[in-house]
This record gives C-alpha cells, structure tokens and sequence, in this order.
C-alpha cells in the first residue's frame, strides 16, 4: 500500500511540472509571403463611403498560415479637406510556425485618419493614424496605436493613372496601449515596425497592382515577407 502510495505522490508531481511548449521556434531566415486585396469604394454623390481588404499572410511562400485577415470600415471625408476619416472591423485568425494547426481569433475595432499630401509634380505621400481596441483569445482587452507614412513616386508619368509604372514605398510603426496582457503576461510597448518597398503598375484609373518586399521587426522576432497585393478603387 505504501508502495502504490508513493508511485501515486510521484506521478502527480511529474504532471504538476511545467511542460515544455510545443510551438517551434520561428525561423527568422525562412522568407515569408503576403497576398492582399485592397479596396475603396467612396460616395461620389457624398462625404461617405466604405473601404476593406483581405490578406492570407504566410511565414513561408505559401500553406504555413500566418495570419488570414479580413476587414472592412464605413468612411467619411469633410468638405474642408481631402482627409478620410473610417470606423472600422477585422477579424484576424493566427497560426503557429511550422507544423501546428493550432490557430487564435482577435477580433478588432479601429478608428484612422487618413491624409494625403503631394510635393512637387510627381511624389504622392499619406500620412496614416490608427487606433486599435483589439480582443485576442487568452488576451485581457488590448489597445495599439499605429503611425504608417506611405509614398508613391511614378516613373512615367506624374500621377497614377492608367499606364503608370511607380514606386511604393511606407514604413508604420505600431505602439501597444498597454504592457499587462493578462495571466501574468507581458509585452513591450514597442511592438513592431514595417518597412516596404515595391513596384507598382496601373492595370486602369481604378486598379493597381504591386510586388515588393516588407521586413517586420518585432520585440523578439525579425523577418522578411514577400508581398503581392491588388488596390482596386470603385
């Protein structure tokens, strides 16, 4: 009996200890890839209109799911200026690195304004401000400030109007709201920088295609990411 006993106190122990986690670690050198849909569909008759997009993000060129992201947002521009103000929604399922299936769900709020600016004849920049209240699983309520500077430079000709062949280039910083992320968890309130460069085409006034390369730097992760994406305008 006291045999049984101690093989009993023994094995709970063993299942009280931490287990070691199976996530892999995630390779820094692997290049990742994006595929993106952009879309804008503004109220030529008003001051409203709606603006979304879907990604399929990749930590490799394809199959290993990164990210599948879906958004959508109602906007609103004021007489007084050409700035685009939106209330918008995503819903974001993450993946793990490498052979899990695991997945997480974060459900998004966001506010933007949105204000171009152009210098000179052919250098068109906007200027990005994004507040986020994020819900993630296993996550306390979360906020992220975002702060994104985009430049499109065409090459022959000097706007962005069918034929154009341009260069796109951004760099967005995002800031979390909060270091305390539940469950004793913690993030920094750096959380990560997006820096892009790419080559663009105009298929038609209304549509635009672009490839180019993102390198995210994160708290603990650094990794390159090709990007193929689709901005459509209706």
């Amino acid at each position: 009996m006291r045999k049984i006993t101690h093989w009993t106190l023994a094995l709970t122990c063993l299942l009280l200890l931490p287990q070691p986690s199976s996530a892999e670690p995630i390779d820094e050198d692997q290049l990742g890839a994006w595929y993106m849909y952009f879309f804008s569909a503004p109220n030529k008759r008003g001051q409203w209109g709606v603006q979304g997009d879907a990604q399929y993000r990749n930590w490799d060129l394809g199959g290993d799911l990164e990210q599948l992201l879906l958004r959508g947002g109602i906007n609103w521009r004021p007489k007084s200026n050409d700035a685009t103000l939106t209330l918008g929604y995503a819903n974001i399922t993450s993946g793990e690195f490498g052979s899990s299936d695991d997945t997480d769900t974060e459900h998004r709020i966001y506010q933007e304004a949105l204000l171009p600016q152009r210098i000179g004849e052919r250098v068109y920049l906007s200027h990005r401000l994004r507040y986020e209240q994020r819900w993630v699983d296993g996550q306390d309520f979360r906020t992220r400030f975002r702060y994104a500077l985009f430049m499109n430079v065409p090459f022959n000709r000097t706007d962005l109007k069918e034929g154009a062949w341009y260069l796109s280039l951004y760099n967005e910083v995002f800031i979390n709201g909060e270091k305390d992320i539940g469950e004793e968890d913690k993030v920094e309130y750096f959380d990560r920088n997006r820096l892009y460069g790419a080559v663009g085409y105009s298929l038609s006034n209304s549509l635009r295609v672009q490839f180019g390369y993102m390198y995210q730097t994160t708290d603990d992760v650094d990794k390159g990411q090709l990007q193929l994406s689709l901005h459509q305008s209706f």
